[in-house]
């Protein structure tokens, strides 16, 4: 479905990411890992178009359909073309209702005068007790709640979260992880979480790549993740 190869991105003149590489398999739930600085966020937004790379290649390709170059196409393009995004700050409409800021999200990906699908409020019930409630009138949780239905009414068929479990309750995490595996397991959709709390990562994810400074230090199947690599490439200490 996607394909990095030996991506590059630069901020200025400093190197963020180096020769990172990534396969997305259909059906599968990939996490990038790694302490915060350590170019998740980066490289996501590589993925979503909000940030140019300088050298490498990042291939979209869908069943019997030939490989396409993501980088000619531009943010909007990618979301219509199945790639919806979460990204850490929600984005939502604060001023809109729940029902506006599906709508909008609707209009975006090109349906417009649609209703919002009665399964997207199966899968964030509490969203359709709260559809008349503006976005600054919902809680952290509801709000995020919003962000994903926002990118999930399009019905994307890849699905990227930038840390959603950063600054959440124990509680949130729970019914993150069991949205995310019904959305992988029951739905089939296809995820990508920039993430590193571990225990939701061993929940929901089939793969890993965990960076550090930018490069992409190990990968391979999340059963993998031993007591040796957590210590090695997670502590703390690295961070400096």
């Amino acid at each position: 479905m996607l394909s990095l190869r030996a991506v590059n991105q630069y901020y200025g003149d400093q190197h963020t990411l180096w020769n990172v590489d990534l396969d997305l398999v259909p059906g599968t739930c990939t996490c990038v890992m790694g302490l915060q600085g350590m170019g998740k966020t980066t490289l996501v937004n590589c993925i979503t178009g909000n940030l140019p790379i300088a050298s490498g290649s990042i291939v979209w390709q869908d069943a019997d359909a030939p490989p396409l170059d993501l980088l000619k196409v531009n943010p909007v393009q990618r979301a219509s073309m199945g790639i919806g995004y979460v990204p850490q700050d929600r984005r939502i409409f604060s001023q809109l209702s729940v029902e506006e800021n599906l709508h909008i999200a609707m209009l975006a990906g090109g349906a417009p005068g649609c209703a919002v699908t009665p399964a997207i409020y199966d899968l964030f019930p509490e969203l359709y007790m709260l559809r008349t409630k503006k976005g600054a009138a919902l809680s952290d949780d509801h709000q995020y709640q919003l962000a994903m239905a926002r990118a999930l009414v399009t019905q994307p068929r890849l699905l990227i979260l930038d840390e959603p479990t950063r600054g959440q309750s124990l509680a949130f995490i729970q019914k993150l992880g069991s949205l995310l595996v019904r959305l992988n397991q029951d739905l089939g959709l296809t995820l990508l979480l920039a993430e590193q709390h571990l225990s939701l990562i061993r929940r929901v994810a089939h793969r890993f790549c965990l960076l550090h400074r930018g490069r992409n230090v190990a990968q391979g199947d999340v059963n993998q993740l031993d007591t040796q690599l957590l210590s090695h490439w997670m502590s703390p200490d690295l961070a400096g």
